[in-house]
């Protein structure tokens, strides 16, 4: 219900998440040992969700985390409960050994950059004068019979 709310929201796409992801997101993930959320209830409604998922920095040698999926739904905005959910990740990722997080967000989201800038997120770059990191995607059409 979260990501989809999330998914929802021009933040996110602006779409639903299909019927399929609905469907499988819970147990796919639940299956990835390297994937774990948190959660924020209001009283015993979910009101936020981040996402995580363990990869590998090649020149540490060490894991990082990607924060995935920041989601607050909009009447529980302006709480500081995604600072709270971030800082609760970032305690899970220090015990997986982590040696950094990272987590991409849409150059419109001025309250998330805000927010993530507060908390010690930075663009990132080895060397100013190459500039900073891009982040790129290509869509893959899906495996035949994964949808």
């Amino acid at each position: 219900m979260l990501l989809d709310a999330y998914a929802s929201d021009p933040a996110g796409g602006g779409e639903p998440l299909s019927a399929f992801a609905r469907a499988h997101l819970v147990p796919e993930l639940a299956a990835r040992p390297q994937a774990y959320s948190v959660l924020a209830f209001d009283g015993e409604a979910p009101v936020g969700l981040v996402n995580c998922i363990e990869g590998f920095s090649t020149f540490a040698c060490r894991p990082l985390v990607n924060v995935h999926d920041v989601a607050v739904l909009a009447s529980h905005r302006g709480h500081a409960i995604a600072e709270q959910m971030l800082a609760l990740a970032e305690i899970i990722a220090r015990e997986r050994g982590a040696v950094k997080m990272t987590l991409e967000v849409l150059s419109g989201n001025a309250p998330a950059i805000k927010l993530y800038q507060r908390i010690g997120y930075a663009g990132y770059q080895l060397d100013p004068a190459m500039g900073t990191a891009q982040f790129f995607q290509k869509l893959l059409p899906p495996a035949p019979g994964s949808e």
